[in-house]
This record gives structure tokens, C-alpha cells and sequence, in this order.
């Protein structure tokens, strides 16, 4: 073996023998978002990609099927669920960061655009024998855990579930029913109904902020994280005065409360 090819050799076994941190691999982000949040988180997203020269991913769905993957997996940087139940249901298996609140969630009746069928802004409305109900199913998203919590401080969640025709799983599906004109009167996130592709087919009709408060979105790192300071960059974006407008362009409050 010639001393050329002699240093080539050593120098390949010292690279194969560096841990995995040291290797000059590319950093990336994997995001895990809830539905109602991915128009935002992508847009910025997409930006940050082009500023940090990365690729971000984005694994989108229900809140709690998004947290038992990353869970299952132990792969990703960021977790983004729907409202702050999540962080409390699961904070206690340390695999959730400090939170940074970049907005917030508000409940609303939503019916067929231009109210046919002439519904109040009141949740009595939902037992109307006239109108077909459906609501977010409790055990897969963020909009279902909202709706129970705001129910149940009225003791009615039991009876509002006998009366729903659908559950469903999380606020895009909901829209999309709504779209297809399958019920008359759901509850959903406020922001979705001012999404472009729903804007033409739903109303929104807003309810007393006493029921339906405000939900904090909590952006947090996740403890497996492979780059977490680069997570803590992209979570600072999110709550710049750039992130925070992306968040009110799409019908969200934003981490002041303003529209």
C-alpha cells in the first residue's frame, strides 16, 4: 500500500468512527402540527427554508395521533398541537420543551354559508330537531378536546354527542363535510372558515367568549430533538413580528390576542 492510498484509508476510518453529531450532515426539521395550524406553519416554514438553506417537514393530523407518533418514533423537533390540553395531558413523560404561545384558537358555530336555516349564536341551537349536527371527535384532535372542555363546563357534552349525526376526527374534515353540505351546524376552529377554499361555502357565527375562550397554541421542542438549536430558531420566527403576521393573515389571534 502505497502512503497515498495509506493516509486515504485512515482518514475514512476516522470519519466512520466520528459520532453521529460531529458528521457534517445537513440539519433539518421535522414539525409535528395540528390541522387547523398547517396553512401558517407552512408558509413559514418555507420561508425559514429558504433563510437556513434546510428543509423543514411537516407531519399534519390530529393532536394527540400526532403526539403518540413522535412519541412511538422519537423522531422530530417540534410539536404543535391545537390547544394546551396536549402539554398538560403528556408533560409528564418529559418528551416536551419549554412552550412558546404564537397564537391562539377561538370555538365558533359554523352553518351553510348565508345561514339558511337562520341559527343563533347560542349553543342551545345544537338540539334543534331541524338541523343535522356533527362535532370533532374528543380522542383524535384538538378541535373535539376543545368542544368536550367547552361542553362539559355546561353539562351538556353527553347529550350533545346523542344528538351529533358525525364525529369527526379533526377540524379539516369537518370543514370539508360542512363544504359537501352533509350537516347543517358544527363547532369548529374561527380561523378555518376564513381558509379561501372554505370562505365561499361556511359562516361563522361567533360565540360568547365566556364559553368559547380563547385557546393558547403552545410551539415547544420536543427532548429527542437531533437539532435543537435550530428548533429554538424556527420557534422565534414563529413569534416574530413577520411569524405573527402570517398567523393573523390566516385568521388566527395572534400571541397579543389581536386579529
Amino acid at each position: 500500500m502505497t502512503i497515498q492510498n495509506l493516509m486515504r484509508f485512515l482518514i475514512i476510518g476516522t470519519v466512520s468512527l466520528l459520532p453521529p453529531l460531529l458528521r457534517a450532515e445537513p440539519a433539518n426539521l421535522m414539525i409535528y402540527c395540528g390541522i387547523t395550524m398547517v396553512r401558517p406553519i407552512t408558509e413559514l416554514a418555507r420561508s425559514f427554508e429558504q433563510r437556513e438553506k434546510i428543509k423543514v417537514d411537516i407531519a399534519q393530523g390530529g393532536s394527540e395521533d400526532l403526539y403518540q407518533s413522535a412519541r412511538k418514533s422519537r423522531h422530530g423537533d417540534i410539536y404543535f398541537p391545537g390547544e394546551p390540553s396536549y402539554r398538560e395531558k403528556h408533560l409528564a413523560e418529559g418528551l416536551l420543551g419549554d412552550y412558546r404561545i404564537v397564537g391562539y384558537n377561538q370555538l365558533a358555530l359554523f352553518v351553510q354559508k348565508g345561514n339558511p336555516k337562520q341559527v343563533a349564536p347560542n349553543l342551545n341551537e345544537l338540539f334543534r330537531k331541524d338541523l343535522v349536527v356533527m362535532i370533532g371527535n374528543a380522542e383524535s384532535g384538538s378541535v373535539g378536546q376543545a368542544t368536550k372542555q367547552m361542553l362539559d363546563k355546561l353539562s351538556i357534552y353527553p347529550k350533545v354527542v346523542s344528538k351529533a349525526a358525525f364525529l369527526m376526527p379533526d377540524s379539516r374534515t369537518i370543514n370539508i363535510s360542512m363544504k359537501r353540505q352533509e350537516a347543517d351546524l358544527t363547532i369548529n376552529w374561527r380561523a378555518t372558515a376564513y381558509f379561501p377554499d372554505n370562505a365561499a361555502h361556511i359562516d361563522v357565527i361567533d360565540l360568547n367568549p365566556a364559553f368559547a375562550k380563547p385557546q393558547a397554541l403552545m410551539l415547544m421542542p420536543l427532548s429527542f430533538s437531533k437539532s435543537p438549536q435550530l428548533a429554538k430558531k424556527f420557534i422565534d420566527y414563529v413569534a416574530s413580528p413577520e411569524g405573527q403576521a402570517t398567523f393573523r393573515k390566516f385568521g388566527f389571534l395572534d400571541a397579543q390576542g389581536n386579529r
